[in-house]
């Protein structure tokens, strides 16, 4: 990563306290990003290669289904965003920032949406998989590997900043 560069979800972005549809999913979204954010945030090569017991997926992998399940969330939202490198040549912390951005591109199409419905895919006029199956499928999926990041890195010895507050989706100086 370029020295400074600012990455979208340090913190969670202010949000106008209006309760909509659109609003109350994209929070959901922003509060991936932010997890996502600090779970990422200076992994160190052997925290990308634990691997609890020695079965399942380890942190790296568990960060490509990451990076993949933000994709299908571009997809499903028909959210357009340039994917600079290719997946195979992406190094962890190009891989990092690109699913910060796609999870923050997603939430903006969301916010910006008239009704979530017109997320829902259609074939000749039905619908066949409702704007429901992108919250309960790739969102919930995000939020709960975003978890096992955080849980992997905790065993294998580099905690999250404590400074970190999710309550909030701010952080302490």
């Amino acid at each position: 990563m370029k020295g400074q560069e600012k990455l979208p979800y340090y913190e969670i972005p202010k949000m106008d306290e209006k309760y909509t549809a659109q609003n109350t999913v994209a929070r959901m979204i922003d509060g991936l990003g932010f997890r996502y954010y600090w779970a990422t945030n200076g992994l160190r090569p052997e925290d990308l290669a634990y691997q609890p017991d020695g079965k399942g997926r380890n942190c790296q992998a568990t960060i490509n289904h990451l990076y993949d399940l933000s994709n299908m969330m571009l997809r499903l939202t028909k959210t357009k965003v340039p994917q600079e490198i290719e997946k195979s040549k992406m190094t962890f912390t190009e891989k990092r920032k690109q699913t910060l951005v796609n999870i923050a591109a997603v939430s903006k199409k969301i916010k910006a949406s008239k009704n979530l419905a017109e997320f829902s895919i259609k074939k000749d006029g039905k619908i066949t998989i409702p704007f429901f199956n992108v919250i309960n499928g790739p969102i919930a999926d995000a939020i709960w590997h975003t978890g096992q990041v955080a849980s992997f890195r905790r065993s294998s010895g580099n905690p999250i900043n404590p400074k970190v507050n999710h309550f909030s989706g701010t952080v302490r100086e």
